[in-house]
C-alpha cells in the first residue's frame, strides 16, 4: 500500500513539472529616431478640428424632452438645440411667486401697522418701545419681500435653463446624449464647431519640437479630400509632453477653409526643416547604448509602436561625440528604426518584450 501511494505521488511531481510556465516579459519603452541636419521635409499625421470647438451642456439637470439636432445639422445663434422635461422647474417657479406675493402682503400689513404705531407715538399712547418694534417688523417684512424677489428670479432663469440654445452659428458635431436620457448639470449634450478656417493638431517628437516655431509655414492633406495641398501656418507650439511619451502637441491653421474639411478627418502635416550644417546625424540618450566586449550596440523593435508584445535585435552601432541632444550615432541606424530606451542592459537578441508607453510618431 506505501508503495503504491510513493508510486502516485511521482506521478503527481512527473506531470506539475509538466505544466507550461507562463512567459514573463520584459517591459521597455522605445522611441522612434530621426536624423537632424540638412532640409528635409517631414510628415506628421494629425487630426483637423474646428477653430473653435465648444461643448455645450445644461445648467440644471432633468430628463431631456427634445432633441432638436442632430449630427452635421448647421446651427444659427439663438437656436434651440434640446430641452429638458420642464415640470418640476414651472412648480418651482409657481411657489416662487406664490411666497412673494405673500411676503408683499405682509409687508404691507407691517407698514400699516407702522404707520398707526407712530401715530399713537407722536400723541403720546404709545412708547418708545412700540414704535421700535414696529419698524423692526416693518424693515424684516421689506427684506423678506426682496429675498422672495430673487428667489422668483433664480426660479425662473433655472426653468430657463430647462432649454439649451446655440451661442454662436455653427455645426453639430456630436450628440452623445438621447431623449428621455437623464443628463447631470454641466454633462455634455453636444459639440458645436464654429470658425472660418480649420485647425490641424499633431504630435511633434521631442527630438524635433525646438525646431518648431509659431509662423512656420506647413502643408496639409487630407485623404478624404484627393488632390489638394492647404497652405497652413503654425499657430501653437506646446511647452509640455503629452500623454506617457515625449511628444509635444503642435497646432496648425489653414490659411482656407473647404466644404469636405470635417473635425476630426485624418490629416498629413509637412514640416520643412532648414539644416544647421550640412551633415545629417542621428542622437539617441545616453542609456539607450549598451557596451560590451563585442562593442557598443542597440535594440531595435521589429513590431510596430501599435502593439503590446515585440521582438528586440541586437544592432551594432558606432557612437561620436555627446552633445546637447544626445549621443551622436555615426553609423548602425537608420531614420525611422524604433530603438528601445529603457531596459536595454538586461535584454538579449530575439527576446519578447512587453512595450510600455513609446514615443515620437512620424509618417
Amino acid at each position: 500500500m506505501i508503495r503504491l501511494v510513493l508510486i502516485f505521488m511521482v506521478a503527481l511531481t512527473g506531470c506539475a513539472k509538466e505544466l507550461p510556465q507562463p512567459e514573463i516579459l520584459r517591459p521597455v519603452r522605445s522611441q522612434q529616431v530621426y536624423a537632424t541636419g540638412g532640409d528635409r521635409v517631414r510628415n506628421f499625421s494629425g487630426t483637423a478640428r474646428a477653430g473653435r470647438e465648444t461643448d455645450l451642456s445644461f445648467r440644471v439637470p432633468g430628463r431631456i424632452e427634445e432633441l432638436s439636432v442632430e449630427v452635421g445639422d448647421a446651427v444659427r445663434a439663438g437656436q434651440s438645440i434640446a430641452r429638458l422635461e420642464p415640470r418640476d422647474y414651472e412648480i418651482a417657479e409657481r411657489q416662487a411667486d406664490a411666497n412673494l406675493a405673500q411676503s408683499q402682503a405682509r409687508s404691507r400689513n407691517q407698514e400699516a401697522n407702522l404707520d398707526r404705531i407712530r401715530g399713537l407715538y407722536e400723541n403720546d399712547n404709545a412708547s418708545k418701545n412700540d414704535l421700535d418694534a414696529a419698524l423692526a417688523q416693518s424693515q424684516s417684512a421689506r427684506a423678506q419681500v426682496d429675498a422672495n424677489t430673487q428667489a422668483l428670479e433664480s426660479a425662473r432663469r433655472r426653468l430657463e435653463y430647462t432649454r439649451l440654445r446655440a451661442p454662436v452659428d455653427g455645426a453639430i458635431a456630436s450628440v452623445p446624449v438621447e431623449v428621455n436620457e437623464n443628463v447631470e448639470q454641466g454633462q455634455q449634450v453636444v459639440r458645436m464647431t464654429s470658425g472660418s478656417t480649420p485647425e490641424v493638431e499633431v504630435a511633434m517628437p521631442g527630438v524635433l519640437i525646438s525646431q518648431v516655431y509659431e509662423g512656420d509655414p506647413v502643408t496639409v492633406k487630407f485623404d478624404a479630400v484627393t488632390d489638394a495641398v492647404f497652405e497652413a501656418v503654425v499657430t501653437e507650439v506646446g511647452v509640455a509632453a503629452i500623454r506617457t511619451a515625449t511628444t509635444f502637441p503642435v497646432t496648425v491653421r489653414l490659411a482656407r477653409n473647404d466644404p469636405g474639411i470635417r473635425s476630426g478627418m485624418a490629416a498629413e502635416v509637412a514640416f520643412r526643416f532648414e539644416a544647421r550644417d550640412s551633415r545629417e546625424r542621428i542622437y539617441l540618450p545616453t542609456h539607450a547604448v549598451g557596451e560590451d566586449r563585442e562593442g557598443r550596440y542597440v535594440f531595435v523593435l521589429e513590431s510596430g509602436p501599435e502593439d503590446e508584445v515585440g521582438i528586440v535585435r541586437r544592432v551594432a552601432v558606432e557612437v561620436g561625440a555627446l552633445t546637447p541632444d544626445g549621443l551622436e550615432l555615426l553609423a548602425g541606424l537608420t531614420e525611422g528604426q524604433r530603438v528601445v530606451t529603457a531596459g536595454v542592459r538586461r535584454l538579449t537578441d530575439g527576446q519578447r518584450v512587453k512595450l510600455l508607453g513609446s514615443t515620437g510618431e512620424s509618417r
